[in-house]
Parts: C-alpha cells; structure tokens; sequence
C-alpha cells in the first residue's frame, strides 16, 4: 500500500550569524539571507591545541564549532522556543601547514606578506550550522553539522616597497593573512582557485546549498 503521509514543512527558522564580521554578514546579505548577528558575551579563547597547530582544515572546524556552540549555550540558558539556526565559522591562511591569522603589528603583517609574496597558499574556512529545536523549554532537541571550504590564493612576487605600500592602506590588521583580496590586497593576487567568497571570509553560496531546507525555512 502506499504511503501518501506527506511531509510535515519545518517551522520558522531564525537564523543567527555568530561573528561580528562584517564581510561575513555582508556575505550573507548579498545572498538575500535575513538573519541577526549575535557574539558570545563571554570572548571564545581562540588558542589552538597542539594537535591543531599544524592541521589547518581540522583547526578551523574546531574553532567554528566553539563560537556556534557558544551562542547556543546562551540561548538555551535564555529559555528559548522555537527554532534556530547559528552559524559559526573561522578562516586561516595557511603556507606548508602553518596557520597565519591576523597580524599582531605591522612588523608581524610583514612577515606574514613576505612569506606569502609568490608562493601559493590555502584559505580555509570552517562553518559549523548548529540547529535547536525547542516546542517548549524543557523540549529541546540540538544537532550540527561542520564543513570546511579551501581556496587556493596565488601571490605575485612582491617587493619590500610593494608591502610597506599596502601595510599603509590599513587593510591588514583585522584579516588573516594580513591581506583583503575584496579590497585593495586584489593587487597582491596574481590568481586563485576555488571559491572568492570562501577566501573573503564565508563560503556562502556553499552553505546556503549544503543546508537548503533550513534557509527555505527561513523565509
């Protein structure tokens, strides 16, 4: 006999970004996503294990995790109803496995852009979706899922006056990598492979894929 149940539509979903990034949530909004941004009120320690040190794609799943899971803790300590989304996501720039994440100083944005000056480096970005489902307060129900997106970014040979120049531009100090490839880094680029929006901060187009029933939900 068939079985023509049809399918129960999932509810509302909110949808939180949990970064204060802007080029994240600017990722987001360019893809007609509504949603509200929210950071943890206590800051995620970011320090990496040992383990994690040399294992960029595994490092930035981890980190994604901590600043979903954060918000989430938050929430439920809120006595949250209903249903939501929190995205969380980290990005580094790794060369040879070793991560470079925003510069500490102008000294240090140099090093990081003289090691990256004609060489072929990686941008990984974990997301990790954390969905919580809760009719009442005490029915509460929470599943995740993590991914990470790898872009490859090739420099042009750069010189040391070419580095001093863009340092001066004031693009480096909140990026990984010490670069914006958005902004005015795109005349360090000599060419990259994978997705830009990845490398920008946010694979979005790839999220909005991987969890399409959740962002139907959404709307």
């Amino acid at each position: 006999m068939e079985d023509k149940t049809e399918q129960m539509p999932m509810p509302k979903v909110k949808i939180i970004l949990a970064s204060a990034s802007p080029r994240r949530k600017q990722l987001l909004e360019d893809e007609g996503v509504e949603f509200e941004v929210r950071v943890p009120q206590t800051p995620i320690d970011e320090e990496l294990e040992p383990d994690l040190l040399n294992n960029p794609p595994e490092a930035v799943k981890k980190l994604a995790e901590k600043k979903a899971g954060a918000i989430i803790q938050e929430i439920l300590a809120e006595d949250f109803t209903g249903m939501a989304a929190v995205i969380g996501a980290d990005t580094v720039v790794a060369l040879d496995n070793e991560i470079y994440g925003k510069p500490r100083s102008i000294s240090d944005a140099k090093h990081i852009l003289r090691s990256l000056s004609g060489r072929t480096h990686q941008v990984h970005t974990g997301v990790s979706v954390w969905l919580v489902s809760a009719p009442t307060v005490e029915d509460v129900s929470l599943g995740f899922r993590t991914f990470v997106d790898t872009s490859s970014v090739t420099f042009k040979q750069l010189s040391d006056e070419e580095i001093d120049a863009y340092i001066k531009k004031g693009e480096s100090f909140d990026k990984a990598g010490a670069y914006a490839i958005q902004g005015q880094g795109s005349i360090l680029v000599q060419s990259y492979e994978g997705a830009l929006d990845n490398i920008i901060g946010l694979p979005a187009k790839r999220l909005i894929e991987e969890f399409a029933e959740i962002f139907e939900a959404a709307r």
